[in-house]
């Protein structure tokens, strides 16, 4: 058998040195140029007979390939291969491999087309088992090869029998990582491959694996070379193969061999070895293929690298590229010694020759390294590639780039704060522009409203008569024009606007119809309720009752509206204006309602919306400027109004903005007024007690000083200022002290303590105003109507119901009794010819307050407050005379009120007025209790019918309530007429009594001011029955 080999050895020889000299004529004859007489010989005859002959040489080398494939071979025992030291002579030597590894500058760049052409061919070529195989081997090398699958595969063979091995072809590498074979580039096909065909190797038929390991994360695209020495250096296992079908059968592993031992000594240095030593067959160890790199240089002679490289030559082009740049690498970091794993390096070679890896990273390098913990650990090393090859111009590149990039960082980061800049100041001209832009808008829209509101004030001041007195639609709304942020401070804000919706009682007026504007969605339980009042209310017949026609023309005279802005802002606190002013609906519906008709606006607080709304609407407002109303409203402002009209005023002084101001106004005031016990400190903005605080003197240390000093000069010297300078600068030494320990809010719902309430009121303003030096004081609440027309008309007076802050009304007493009728609408009329001075017309709220003086024993009157808006007892006082029918007589202090008559003369019927009788109110419009949410409002008239709380229509007297809202319902108001002032409140203060028992639990009393009431009452009562007692004892004296 060995003389089989030998023999076809030598004819592969002859074959392919025959195949080489025709190659070298044929390259020779296309060099030569003979010239004949001028003209050029032709050799194309004998460049034909060259090329037939080397067709005729190719068919027998086919020949020979079939017949050597297809040849039985039989191993060698594995025990004689230990003793056996020599190769087969057929096994070619290292030095007939060329190296072929073409510069890829020297190749053309190929098309998309041919790239996957080129990859595709190249795939089907690594893949034996492939259908198409066969076909492309026949169309690239016209080799024909058998077809295995029409072989019989159960045909039994013996044991260590194995066929040919596939055959290999050599390929030249292109640039783009293609192969192609060599008869592709137009030269005679290389015959070196027949030296290769016949090594005892099995021929693997796996398929290509072009993806990463899961299982190791390597790369695990392998060439078929490198898929055979895998199988074949697999200790235990050898190939049994039956017609190119193959099965592993375990085997004894053989002892390692000379190749494995060499690898010891690969640290210390190169040890070469011949080559016959690389080419022993049977298993070896993983590590087989493994070769060393001296300071990044490869020894080309060592034996392990040539080892190496023997058995990658067929795909060596691939390998060398990868081995190339991990040695740059390896030289870039100075790294003296590495292990290289030639396995892993060729997968990382065709992983980049396949174009899975464009460039392989460093990781990619140092996973085909055996020692890459102590690479690993050099490449980490700061400054470890300025000591490889090219370190110093590495580093001089690279400080020069790092200050490069300093400097376009510097500047790109200087651009972009100057653009930025740039760009925020454009933005902020332009939002600038904008605003300004916008502002004059608003200023001009403003203006134009503001002067239509003259106009149209102008024509109601000169029609005012006739409007009176004809048929008319009043809008009202209650609005409360407050600042941003007292609104916000303000507890049930919506449910304070709400309180005057009694306004829907001006209907009693058969000329009038009134569109509310509600700032609260009420539920059908209200309307149904208001309805039932306003049918019941007005001028009865001469038999106590109203007639249908009568009720049902009520019912049609009054609307409620509520704007749908409500819904947009819920928690805003606007005021109903603003409201309104942004419900384009609403307004639509209210100019459809008044189109045609005589119409005008009541507001409440004045606010700059009121304007846009009556713009809007086209109609004028019963009240005056914004700005006036905001300006007179103040209580500075009201306090000049008093000193204008020449009425009394609580010693004091207004417009006080600083601490010093404060202090030494406060001085003066005291040393002026040494019997004032109490000073009280209002905001200028103050609304229901809750920007007042006091003081008492008494808590002042020289204050006993001070009296003795008064008592020492007399009452008269101490009206000059030189006496009473001593005791002025005494007391500015002791104010800020006495305030900062002894002064109270009024409220500390508002204002916890007295230096939150000082910062607020240097803020906004505010005067200093005595108390009344007296210990029963009364006060007493004026409205009045200021007409266009300039007219002077008391719509309203009530004694104050107080709860226990002294400052604060609840409710009042109608009409009042505390002041002679004369004394009062004597300062009413100078009051309000002093407003109209001062273009204020609308509805004006004054409050006064009564006291005896100690000395004259004479009662004085002060005016203390004024608000320039409709008042709460106002609206109450409306819902009164709705349900009496009578009318309010503020000068003679009686509310006279029209009775039926009883009895009827059948046979002479006499045309008679009803007799009028006199009536007293109690009227409470804040009434709280946190209990009442656990009624609803059926539910509570029910409780109040079960007690005989209601109203006698027929009579005249009883109870009414006014309901404000569906939701919380903590908030009532409740009338109580009578035919006496005594009556009166015991029925006011029975009632509160009888509710607060009715929905108040023994654990749970909730909070409420029904108590405070009751007790004011209760002294009211007390005080009413001594005077009555002092009047009985004084008479006979008489």
């Amino acid at each position: 058998m060995s003389d089989t080999v030998q023999n076809e050895d030598n004819l592969g020889a002859v074959l392919f040195q025959v195949q080489q000299n025709l190659r070298q004529l044929k390259c020779a004859l296309e060099n030569i140029t003979v010239n004949v007489g001028g003209e050029t010989l032709d050799i194309q005859a004998l460049d034909a007979a060259i090329g037939k002959t080397e067709r005729s040489i190719r068919k027998h080398a086919d020949d020979y390939v079939k017949t050597v494939t297809t040849q039985v071979l039989v191993l060698p025992r594995i025990e004689d291969l230990q003793k056996k030291k020599q190769i087969p002579k057929w096994k070619p030597s290292l030095e007939s491999i060329r190296d072929v590894c073409p510069q890829r500058e020297a190749i053309p760049r190929a098309s998309p087309g041919e790239k996957h052409k080129s990859a595709l061919t190249k795939r089907l070529l690594h893949n034996p088992a492939h259908p198409n195989h066969r076909a492309v081997m026949h169309q690239k090398f016209g080799i024909s090869l058998p077809d295995v699958h029409k072989r019989k595969t159960n045909k039994a063979k013996p044991d260590g029998i194995i066929t040919g091995p596939g055959v290999s072809f050599p390929v030249t590498k292109c640039r783009h990582g293609l192969e192609k074979p060599e008869e592709d580039l137009g030269s005679v096909p290389n015959t070196n491959w027949l030296q290769m065909v016949i090594q005892p190797k099995a021929a693997s038929l796996h398929s290509r694996e072009d993806s990463l390991s899961p299982q190791t994360g390597r790369l695990g695209v392998m060439s078929t070379c490198h898929r055979q020495q895998k199988s074949e250096t697999e200790p235990g296992f050898t190939c049994k193969t039956i017609d190119r079908e193959w099965t592993p059968i375990p085997i004894k592993a053989p002892p390692p061999s000379a190749t494995s031992n060499s690898m010891e000594h690969r640290v210390n240095g190169l040890i070469p070895k011949s080559p016959q030593n690389l080419l022993l067959r049977g298993p070896v160890n993983s590590n087989k293929y493994d070769f060393t790199i001296l300071m990044g240089l490869t020894n080309p002679m060592a034996r392990d690298f040539r080892h190496f490289k023997q058995r990658f030559s067929l795909c060596w082009s691939i390998v060398v590229e990868a081995l190339e740049a991990l040695e740059q690498l390896l030289r870039d970091f100075a790294v003296p010694l590495a292990r290289v794993s030639g396995q892993r390096l060729v997968e990382l070679g065709h992983a980049w020759e396949s174009g899975w890896l464009k460039v392989p990273p460093t990781t990619g390098f140092l996973s085909v390294l055996e020692n890459w913990e102590e690479v690993l650990v050099l490449l980490s090393r700061p400054g470890q590639r300025y000591k490889g090859e090219g370190g110093i111009e590495a580093a001089a590149v690279h400080i020069q780039s790092c200050w490069r990039r300093y400097l376009a960082r510097t500047a790109y980061l200087r651009h972009c704060r100057r653009r930025w800049a740039a760009g925020t100041i454009a933005v902020s001209w332009l939002m600038l522009t904008q605003m300004r832009h916008v502002r004059k808008a608003l200023q001009a829209r403003r203006s134009r409203q503001l002067d239509n509101f003259r106009a149209r004030a102008k024509h109601l001041a000169a029609n005012w008569k006739r409007i009176q007195s004809s048929k008319r639609t009043i809008i009202h709304i209650p609005s409360l024009g407050y600042s941003q942020v007292q609104r916000m401070n303000l507890r049930g804000y919506d449910i304070l606007q709400n309180i005057q919706i009694s306004r829907l009682c001006d209907i009693r007026d058969e000329n009038v119809d009134v569109i509310y504007v509600c700032p609260r969605h009420l539920g059908d339980d209200i309307l149904h309720y208001y309805t039932r009042l306003l049918k019941c209310g007005g001028d009865p017949d001469e038999d106590g009752t109203r007639s249908p026609a009568a009720s049902s023309s009520s019912a049609r005279r009054f609307i409620v509206l509520t704007p749908e802005a409500l819904d947009y802002f819920p928690t805003r606190n606007l005021c109903l204006s603003t409201l309104l002013k942004y419900s384009p609906r609403t307004l639509k519906r209210i100019k459809h309602l008044i189109q045609g008709k005589q119409a005008y606006i009541v507001g409440g607080v004045a606010h700059a919306d009121d304007l846009a709304v009556a713009d809007e609407l086209g109609v004028p407002i019963l009240a005056s400027e914004p700005a006036i109303a905001q300006l007179h409203s103040t209580k500075s402002g009201g306090r000049s109004i008093f000193l204008g009209a020449e009425v009394d005023v609580s010693p004091g002084r207004g417009d006080i903005y600083t601490l010093n101001q404060l202090h030494e106004t406060l001085a003066g005031l005291m040393a002026q007024n040494i019997d004032v016990h109490r000073w009280l400190f209002k905001m200028d903005s103050e609304y229901g007690g809750c920007g007042t605080a006091y003081c008492d003197t008494r808590h002042l240390s020289c204050y006993d000083w001070a009296l003795q000093e008064c008592h020492r000069y007399g009452p008269e010297l101490w009206k000059t200022e030189w006496i009473q300078e001593s005791v002025q600068l005494r007391y500015l030494n002791k104010i800020p002290e006495w305030l900062a320990r002894h002064a109270r809010p009024v409220k500390t719902s508002c204002y916890p303590d007295w230096a939150c309430f000082l910062k607020t009121f240097l803020t906004q303003g505010g005067v200093v105003e005595a108390y009344p030096p007296s210990e029963c004081v009364t006060c007493l609440t004026v409205d009045l109507l200021l007409e266009p027309g300039g007219e002077v008309t008391m719509l309203s007076c009530g004694d104050q119901l107080q709860g226990s802050c002294q400052l604060e009304a609840l409710g009042s007493t109608v009409p009042q009794t505390s002041v002679n009728p004369e004394t009062l609408q004597s300062i009413s009329m100078r009051v309000g010819q002093a407003c109209l001075q001062r273009l204020i017309v609308g509805y004006v709220s004054v409050d006064l307050a009564t006291f005896l003086n100690r000395n004259t024993m004479e009662q004085k009157v002060w005016a203390i407050d004024l608000d320039l808006a409709y008042s709460d007892q106002l609206a109450m006082t409306q819902m009164l005379l709705m349900m009496t029918g009578g009318t309010l007589n503020c000068s003679t202090g009686c509310l006279e009120v029209p009775m039926p008559i009883q009895e009827k003369c059948c046979e002479h019927r006499i045309a008679a007025k009803p007799p009028v009788v006199n009536r007293y109110a109690v009227v409470g419009s804040h009434l709280f209790h946190s209990n009442l949410s656990m009624l609803y409002h059926n539910v509570f008239f029910m409780v109040c019918n079960a007690h005989g709380i209601g109203f006698n229509n027929k009579g005249k007297h009883g109870t009414v309530f006014a309901i404000y809202d569906s939701s919380e319902r903590c908030t009532i108001g409740m009338i109580t007429v009578s035919e006496d002032l005594r009556g009166a409140l015991m029925t006011f203060a029975r009632n509160l009594s009888v509710i607060h028992q009715e929905i108040s639990p023994s654990k749970t009393q909730g909070e409420t001011n029904f108590k405070e009431l009751i007790k004011k009452i209760e002294d009211v009562l007390l005080l009413t029955d001594q005077n009555k007692m002092r009047a009985v004892k004084d008479k006979p004296a008489e």
